[in-house]
């Protein structure tokens, strides 16, 4: 067994021909089917690989491999190889292993995101070389290694947080003439993408250098830096208008989201409008559980205060006390890495929230939440999510609904498609008392995010609505639809008992009460009438008879 410094996988191409060998890296010029006995350390063989003269793709990787007279073999030797599978005509990958052992060294690197290697258990983590630190101290572009005569453009690093870039929508209709319609709908939507503040948007002069170019969507996400890439198309035939779009992960190249939507055209600008709002609203939940799923897989020890907030979001939503415990640690990690992080104060304020209402209503919890709430309006001025949970936090924990209502037309004027916003906007509208505007703005959250994780918040805004006006064969199967998504959470229980009571379905709100004690054995109809917050102390007054009715201890 042989400890292996680096091992170089590639494949060069003159013409049809192609090379490929896999091998320890020593720096020295000779052919690449040789096997040299010497290893060089890390940081010379990423640089030497780069300067081989030669076209090649080629994959990097450290670790043991077994030797035998002239020949390598082994796990190390395979994983190397996989890597360079995964590389483009033209790039340079090493595996994570690699990339820790060079930190430091001057050489740069590009995040490709976590990917599966054929035969390799696991997800690796790969990167590829963009740029070195020469000995004269000037930067030389690395990788990728342009194949000659492509015209590539070097690759640029990913930014700290989420990136897209919106290409141009293809055409479809065989006019030219309507070319200006899905330029618009793109400008639309680069647009309202931008004033989601979490996301990185390329701008529109960059994003439609490509408009007529048959693109590899990793490619262009190298090119531009992004993680994620739209794109789409517009057909339109008569008075009607139909838009594909689909939202593609560059490192991967796989699709995390496609639909299509189908618009009469009585009025062009307000179906611009419409489209791009439905675009805007899915894209922001769809980035957002990609993101999630991205930190999951990363390790503890490389997270930074953006990979501690969503890692802390799942738990977050289940708006359940003993969840919340879990989000805050990490959430609480996030703000000493950055004390003005808006969107994690705000979770943080919404967490403890959480177990003030169903974890004792102790008042340092209440003035904690305050607190972080407070500090994400003032700090979170320009994002759109902050404002809103802070300002239904506010809402919950002193009935102040005129600062909650501010923070959501704050929030509204900043992003129009804000599910989140709507849906915990929805559901003070509902306690104020304004049901139509509750009705409204829960509807629309569900029209813009149908698959969010967070769906359940404009169905309890929905199912509070429906119960102060009175119609309880509604509020029953909003708040249904609410538990459907979020099993863990009491509150759509409360309200479906309570209306099954008020329909005189008392066997049936029996069923759903005991759910609710098995989901919250501690919760009582008082407990259950100050987390209702409703501005009317008879409709209060109204819920807790209901409650009783089914079941519920007082």
């Amino acid at each position: 067994m042989w400890r292996l410094t680096t091992l170089l996988s590639a494949e060069s191409s003159t013409g049809s021909a192609v090379e490929r060998s896999i091998r320890p890296e020593t720096g020295s010029s000779r052919p690449l089917t040789s096997l040299p006995k010497r290893f060089a350390p890390p940081t010379r063989s990423s640089r030497q690989v780069a300067k081989l003269g030669v076209s090649i793709r080629a994959g990097l990787h450290a670790g043991e491999a077994e030797a035998a007279d002239e020949k390598i073999g082994g796990i190390a030797v395979h994983i190397a190889n996989r890597v360079m599978c995964a590389a483009e005509p033209g790039e340079i990958l090493v595996s994570g292993t690699l990339r820790d052992l060079v930190a430091g060294s001057g050489l740069e690197f590009s995040d490709r995101g976590l990917q599966e290697l054929k035969g390799v258990p696991g997800e690796w983590h790969l990167w590829a070389l963009v740029r070195e630190a020469t000995d004269a101290g000037h930067d030389a572009i690395a990788g990728a290694v342009r194949v000659p005569g492509t015209g590539a453009r070097p690759s640029l690093p990913l930014p700290d947080k989420p990136s897209i870039a919106v290409l141009p929508f293809t055409n479809l209709s065989g006019d030219p003439e309507q070319d200006y319609f899905a330029d618009g709908m793109v400008d639309d939507i680069i647009t309202g993408l931008s004033r989601i503040k979490w996301i990185f948007v390329i701008a529109r002069n960059s994003s439609f250098a490509y408009r007529g170019k048959a693109m590899d969507m990793k490619q262009v996400g190298r090119e531009l830096g992004v993680r994620y890439v739209l794109e789409g198309s517009v057909r339109r035939s008569g008075n009607r208008v139909r838009m594909t779009a689909q939202l593609i992960d560059a490192g991967t190249g796989t699709h995390i989201w496609a639909d299509h939507y189908d618009r009469a055209l009585d009025d062009v600008f307000a179906v611009q409008d419409e489209l791009t709002i439905s675009v805007v609203g899915v894209i922001e939940p769809t980035l957002r559980k990609a993101e999630i799923e991205r930190a999951r897989r990363k390790r503890p020890d490389s997270l930074d205060a953006y990979d501690l907030y969503l890692r802390a979001l799942p738990f977050a939503f289940a708006a359940m006390p003993e969840d919340a415990e879990e989000a805050l640690t990490l959430l609480i990690n996030a703000i000493e890495l950055e004390p003005d992080y808006a969107a994690a104060h705000a979770m943080i304020a919404w967490c403890h929230e959480q177990r003030y209402l169903r974890g004792g209503l102790h008042e340092e919890v209440k003035q904690a939440a305050l607190h972080h709430a407070r500090t994400a309006i003032a700090v979170g001025g320009d994002d759109a999510a902050a404002l809103a949970t802070a300002g239904f936090v506010i809402a919950v924990m002193e009935y102040d609904y005129e600062t909650a209502t501010a923070a959501f037309d704050r929030s509204f004027a900043l992003s129009s498609s804000s599910a989140l916003a709507l849906g915990f906007s929805s559901i003070v509208h509902a306690w104020k008392g304004d049901d139509a505007t509750a009705v409204d703005h829960a509807t629309r959250a569900i029209r813009l995010s149908p698959f969010d994780p967070l769906l359940y918040v404009p169905y309890v805004g929905l199912a509070y609505a429906h119960f102060a006006a009175g119609r309880f064969e509604e509020a029953a199967a909003t708040a249904g639809r609410a538990s459907q998504s979020n099993p863990k959470f009491s509150m759509p229980y409360v309200l479906h008992a309570a209306a099954l009571a008020n329909l005189g379905r008392g066997e049936e709100a029996k069923v759903v009460a005991d759910r609710l004690r098995e989901v919250d054995p501690d919760l009582t109809v008082s407990t259950a009438i100050r987390s209702a917050r409703f501005a009317n102390p008879d409709k209060n007054a109204e819920l807790g008879d209901a409650l009783l009715r089914a079941g519920l201890p007082d």
